[in-house]
């Protein structure tokens, strides 16, 4: 098994919030703009990353078909002039027929009442009935803005919950970093069993870590 899969399993099974994954990434990782459109999803995988531009959603068509079952799809748009890149239908066909876990986008998404009405696991900017053309364009994404954000998703996870969207970057996804989601989980163990057995304030259990002068 990778350490990919196995970050991912430990996550899913110990439903490590983005809070905490965020905390092991130095209070960092955020995917920035992409909130929960329905509550109470908890979703984790491996990052597939696709993208419109120029107002249009003729590369998020043509990339969707090679999403793969149980990846997180991270959609990005670039000078979309605040349109939708995409509504109900390719989320359906992303959710339900590629098999992917969940969308998480910082550009808006429309049919806003489908989205909702079908309780899926999307996180996005906002929603707005105005969507993108479905062109194709005769120049392609900048070389360098495409090499950038495929270095910076490829390899990478993707973790999603009710607080937002947090990526671990390629390079951090290692047994260093499992050690560390481990290492988190059992201080929260600690922390709510400082607060809520021995009832210490959290000054003592956050600042001066008291439970330390007990090892």
């Amino acid at each position: 098994m990778s350490i990919t899969n196995d970050i991912v399993n430990y996550i899913k099974k110990n439903r490590v919030s983005t809070t905490e994954v965020a905390d092991c990434l130095g209070k960092s990782g955020v995917l920035e703009n992409a909130h929960p459109v329905n509550r109470g999803h908890f979703c984790v995988g491996p990052v597939r990353w696709i993208y419109g531009y120029n107002e249009s959603n003729w590369s998020i068509h043509e990339q969707a078909r090679d999403i793969q079952e149980g990846e997180v799809v991270v959609l990005e748009a670039f000078d979309c002039k605040g349109r939708a890149t995409i509504g109900e239908l390719v989320t359906k066909f992303i959710l339900l027929y590629r098999g992917a876990v969940a969308i998480a986008s910082n550009a808006p998404l429309r049919d806003g009442n489908d989205l909702i009405k079908q309780n899926y696991p999307v996180w996005c900017s906002n929603l707005t009935p105005v969507g993108s053309f479905n062109r194709k364009l005769d120049e392609p994404l900048d070389p360098e803005i495409e090499k950038r954000q495929r270095a910076k998703y490829d390899g990478a996870i993707a973790v999603c919950d009710d607080t937002g969207v947090v990526i671990i970057p390629p390079e951090q996804v290692n047994e260093e970093f499992l050690e560390k989601l481990k290492a988190i989980e059992l201080q929260e163990d600690i922390w709510f069993d400082c607060l809520d057995r021995r009832k210490w304030d959290t000054f003592d259990i956050v600042c001066l870590k008291r439970y330390r002068e007990e090892d």
